[in-house]
């Protein structure tokens, strides 16, 4: 039995989360072990000892353990193959599905989680006393996440934030301009290039509607939409809820 250790269906959490619900039954070959980021479960001291990162997601199978999103969705691949493919044969198509995810773990995730950082986390940070947030920033065992937090809870410089949403700008025109004349990323299917990067732009019609827009990106609109039509993935938002971490006036029913 796979067990995945994340939060809800949102970001890095959803790249593999989504690859098992397409591959494989929940409860008969997977199970998900939801942490709620509210009570920072992540950096607790058992889920330390399953990734000493303190960071989601995690896949233990089989009693090993592999980190990092985009390695687990590959590591399913090569580990549990089934019927149902996520990668191209063709090695050239395989290399550019390898492209996009390369390209969402460098770049298009970064400019994205900092906005959502600003927007969702930065209430969690100022919710807690002074005392309280010093505590919690000693079972943070990455120094970067530790300045993050800093950021979150004192707010992010506006250059960073104005050249975040540049980026951000420059991500989705290139995923509408790679769509307006492909049905997927790449390789001519349905791929992990797609759930890495739908990881990421699903609900930008809603946090980013200025950007991501039927006028704008109608090609991204399509895609974004046709992923959510996918049987499997209506299945993981129906059965996974997502967090909600704006400030408590924002927040809707998952």
């Amino acid at each position: 039995m796979l067990t995945l250790y994340s939060f809800g269906p949102m970001a890095n959490s959803l790249k593999p989360m989504l690859t098992l619900f397409e591959k494989f039954e929940l409860g008969r070959d997977f199970t998900i072990h939801r942490l709620e980021p509210a009570k920072f479960e992540h950096h607790s001291d058992w889920y330390k000892a399953i990734n000493p990162r303190g960071q989601v997601p995690a896949l233990e199978d089989g009693g090993r353990i592999v980190t990092e999103s985009t390695v687990i969705c590959e590591y399913l691949e090569d580990a549990h193959p089934t019927d149902v493919r996520l990668r191209p044969d063709d090695p050239y198509d395989r290399a550019q599905m390898r492209v996009w995810t390369k390209w969402v773990d460098e770049y298009f995730c970064w400019c994205v989680s900092t906005i959502g950082w600003h927007r969702g986390v930065s209430h969690m940070a100022k919710a807690l006393s002074d005392k309280e947030f010093e505590a919690h920033l000693q079972n943070i065992p990455i120094p970067e996440q530790q300045v993050k937090w800093r950021r979150a809870r004192e707010g992010f410089p506006q250059d960073l934030l104005d050249e975040e949403m540049r980026k951000i700008a420059v991500s989705v025109r290139k995923l509408d301009d790679r769509l307006a004349d492909n049905e997927w990323l790449a390789g001519g299917m349905y791929s992990l290039a797609d759930i890495c990067n739908f990881a990421i732009a699903n609900r930008m019609e809603e946090g980013f509607a200025e950007l991501v827009n039927a006028a704008d990106t109608p090609h991204l609109v399509r895609w974004i939409r046709q992923i959510n039509d996918r049987p499997r993935v209506q299945e993981m938002f129906a059965k996974v809820p997502r967090e909600h971490l704006g400030p408590p006036r924002e927040r809707q029913p998952a």
